[in-house]
């Protein structure tokens, strides 16, 4: 189960897709559209990043991060392809899956994060979240009005 409305995202800081790092709790001040997904290059996960990078207004004044087991190489790959230059891709690759664990989205057979996105207020509390099976997709409309009540 995915972790609870109401609670603090726990913090972490992963590489993302340039190398770089990058710490969730940079982002206090501005809500957070929060991706955990499988793999890249996926075709659902191409489709969901897909939309994202398609139309970005549902998503101006918040950060969109998308985390996968990839290494920051794939990553890099994906979001070209993807075009999705205002997405964050972090490699949670080393210890794989570290974070995915703590956000109880770890796919352990699998070895791949589970399909879960969290949208996160600007104080860092989680305020909806939605796991589907990896195959399925969230529900893209319920989490876009959640995240908008976050920018009022």
């Amino acid at each position: 189960m995915a972790l609870e409305i109401g609670t603090e995202a726990p913090d972490f800081t992963l590489v993302d897709s340039n190398g770089d790092q990058v710490t969730l709790s940079q982002f206090r001040g501005t809500p957070v559209y929060l991706n955990f997904y499988p793999v890249a290059f996926s075709p659902v996960c191409s489709q969901w990043f897909t939309a994202i990078a398609a139309d970005g207004s549902p998503f101006e004044g918040a950060v969109v991060i998308g985390v996968s087991v990839d290494s920051k190489w794939t990553l890099g790959a994906f979001k070209e392809q993807m075009k999705a230059n205002d997405v964050h891709f972090l490699a949670d690759f080393h210890p794989k899956g570290a974070v995915a664990t703590m956000y109880d989205v770890y796919l352990d057979q699998a070895g791949i994060a589970g399909r879960c996105t969290y949208v996160i207020d600007a104080d860092g509390v989680i305020v909806d979240v939605d796991q589907v099976a990896p195959l399925e997709t969230p529900d893209a409309d319920r989490l876009i009005a959640a995240l908008a009540g976050c920018r009022r």
